[in-house]
């Protein structure tokens, strides 16, 4: 199903590359800027069974789109000055603000000299369990997992099913049923289910989130670079709209106090784990507001407009999907009105 979702998608950019739409969409829409969503930057090609490719962008794409989206008219500012502008009563050039989820370790290898050499501001939205080590990054530890594997065992209510995936169609249809039924069950019952995988199957899931996520040491240097925004992104990366209010509002809440003790300043900016309706709505949305945030963002797709102004702790985004690295594609994200109608 995400395969045809995909596929209908990249028809649709090749639409609107071949016959310029882009231009005249950009040249007519109200749209005052638009947020890309990153999640890792690496300078390989993603393995044959990479459900989770579309989180990782190579540093040379990373490097046109910067060039790009200038290229396009817009400004690439911080998510600060983003919100400054979209408060502001007088239209001004265009803009673009590059953020980044989870604190990847290759977000300091490949992405940050790329940023420094362009001069260009990012946000870094960091999840502090993970940046402890004690978290989990279920969805890469899923996929591990079934990729080594010909078949898995998944226990759900006291009853096992055994899951094919010996071949590569078997391997993504057991992620995708595997990954659905997670994210439709209580975050408890998430956290059980993947922790009964890994014991099986002999992943130490501390070390695998060690392995991929920085730590204090390493994110240093984001919190001393002029370019860089520090947000939050709550403890666990738990799906706040699953959770009871007490605590999802402790989610969020004890991520910012362990973010000042860390690096001496409380984050005023949020990004939602997931960020999808089902992850994060109302509820959060005034919970950041409540907590005096400053932004807080989603992964609901859209550009920004005059009346996100009064939403600034809804603010959507366009991701910069890693199945969607060709250069051509560049013209459609820097058309953020075509998401928009997408979000909607």
């Amino acid at each position: 199903m995400a395969g045809l979702r995909y596929a209908a998608i990249r028809g649709a950019f090749e639409l609107l590359w071949a016959t310029r739409l882009t231009t005249l969409i950009r040249n007519l829409s109200r749209s005052r800027g638009v947020i890309f969503t990153l999640h890792r930057v690496l300078p390989d090609d993603p393995a044959d069974f990479s459900p989770n490719a579309i989180l990782q962008v190579k540093p040379d794409f990373l490097d046109f789109a910067i060039r790009r989206i200038r290229q396009l008219g817009f400004d690439t500012v911080d998510i600060g000055e983003a919100v400054r502008r979209l408060e502001s009563d007088f239209p001004e050039k265009r803009f673009a603000v590059f953020t980044f989820d989870d604190a990847y370790r290759d977000n300091l290898k490949y992405a940050l000299p790329v940023l420094r050499r362009h001069q260009c501001p990012f946000t870094l939205y960091v999840p502090t369990a993970l940046v402890d080590g004690v978290g989990e990054v279920w969805w890469q530890a899923l996929e591990d997992i079934i990729a080594g594997q010909g078949a898995v065992a998944v226990t759900t209510n006291g009853e096992t099913d055994y899951v094919p995936t010996a071949t590569l169609s078997e391997k993504q249809a057991a992620y995708d049923l595997i990954y659905a039924k997670m994210r439709a069950v209580p975050e408890p019952d998430r956290v059980a289910l993947i922790r009964d995988l890994a014991a099986k199957y002999d992943l130490d899931l501390e070390a695998h989130c060690r392995a991929l996520i920085m730590d204090w040491t390493e994110l240093r240097p984001f919190a001393g670079e002029q370019l860089c925004t520090l947000g939050a992104h709550t403890v666990n990366h738990y799906e706040l709209a699953k959770l009871p209010p007490e605590q999802a509002l402790s989610e969020i809440e004890q991520s910012l106090k362990v973010m000042e003790a860390q690096f001496g300043r409380r984050p005023i900016h949020l990004s939602y784990p997931i960020g999808s309706p089902s992850a994060a709505g109302p509820r959060e949305y005034r919970m950041a507001r409540e907590l005096g945030l400053r932004s807080a963002v989603t992964t609901i797709p859209g550009g920004l407009y005059r009346r996100h102004r009064d939403t600034l702790t809804a603010l959507p985004r366009v991701s910069l999907n890693g199945l969607f690295q060709a250069k051509r594609y560049m013209d459609v994200f820097g058309a953020p009105a075509v998401f928009t109608m997408m979000g909607r």
